[in-house]
């Protein structure tokens, strides 16, 4: 206990012995502490030079004998000096000390943090607050010349859709191979499915997923930015953005895999042969509730997303499956899919 104010084992063993008695002995303390009598005599005056004890010397029982040749010395007994005078410098230098430690462990931390965060700096960067989130998230997208990969996922928490879009049309006439993997959830809405088909006949690919483990884009394989999402504990939109480096690699290999396992959604009629002509075309409407299906969702659930009954989505597909000469949405599926309309 004592150790931690500056004494050793020893020096609190022969002080926690005093602490019962009156007076002691350094004989009667070395019993009691398991020391030697000159041991505990040394350890005494030690405590004794640091005002932890004080040495008292009994009063004589009688008058000295003026004819004594030799004076014996009485043997020096020790008292404790009260805790609160004597112990209270003893804790003041212990806390001092550790202020100090504290105040030493703080700088030590923040400059080790500051040559991480310098270290670090140049591959990852944060971005905080909706005006500052939008702004990067427009210069990665118009900024890029070659190829832009993104995941759309959710609703956009810091980038207005329109401002979305513009970006993409500015891409896409560049020339910049745009290519898009879409959770399902992200198509809700006619007005989301109708912008993304517009997108898609401008030359965007675009392919579902079921989901998407984050929102991303990535601007030329130079850099990539991820949205932080922190609107769930009231704190701003924020996002990191990520610079060349092992990171940037993985983003990129992980869109790639979302990609060739994504189902393409709409048709770009580019890529279509072999088409009929004339009224026996699929239509744009048609094509529409095809590429929701391939793209998983239930009747019911695409008549939903473009505000259309079942029997209209129903109608639709046997008249697909009519232009098709098959006899059930499996062969449909392949069909759409050899022909071009996805």
């Amino acid at each position: 206990m004592l150790q931690a104010l500056g004494l050793s084992p020893s020096e609190e063993a022969v002080y926690t012995a005093l602490l019962a008695r009156p007076t002691a002995s350094a004989r009667e303390l070395a019993g009691q502490a398991g020391l030697g009598e000159d041991e505990s005599e040394r350890i005494l005056l030690a405590l004794a030079a640091r005002g932890l004890v004080a040495a008292v010397r009994e009063a004589a029982n009688a008058a000295p004998d003026p004819a004594a040749a030799v004076r014996v010395p009485r043997p020096v007994r020790y008292r404790l000096t009260p805790p609160s005078v004597a112990l209270a410098p003893l804790l003041a230098e212990q806390r001092n000390a550790l202020h100090l430690a504290e105040t030493a462990f703080s700088r030590l931390d923040e400059q080790y943090r500051t040559t991480a965060a310098r270290t670090a700096g140049g591959v990852v960067e944060v971005v905080v607050g909706v005006e500052q989130v939008a702004h990067r998230f427009l210069q990665l997208q118009l900024g890029a010349q070659r190829e832009l990969l993104v995941f759309l996922v959710g609703e956009p928490t810091a980038v207005p859709r329109e401002d979305t879009d513009s970006s993409e049309n500015s891409a896409l006439g560049r020339g910049v191979d745009f290519r898009v993997v879409a959770a399902k959830d992200y198509l809700s809405g006619h007005e989301v499915v109708r912008d993304v088909r517009e997108a898609v006949a401008a030359g965007l690919e675009l392919r579902t997923a079921d989901s998407l483990p984050l929102k991303m884009v990535v601007s030329d394989r130079e850099r990539a930015m991820v949205p932080l999402d922190m609107t769930d504990s009231g704190g701003e939109p924020s996002a990191i953005v990520v610079h060349p480096s092992g990171l940037l690699t993985a983003l990129v290999h992980l869109f790639e895999r979302e990609w060739d396992q994504g189902r393409p959604l709409f048709t770009t009629g580019a890529g279509a042969h072999g088409e009929p002509a004339g009224d026996q075309r699929p239509t744009e409407e048609e094509l529409e509730v095809l590429a929701l299906l391939l793209a998983g969702m239930s009747d019911r659930r695409a008549a939903s997303e473009l505000g259309l009954s079942i029997r209209t989505v129903e109608r639709r597909v046997r008249r697909l499956m009519d232009l098709s000469g098959v006899e059930s949405r499996l062969q449909l599926g392949w069909h759409a899919a050899r022909v071009g309309w996805v």
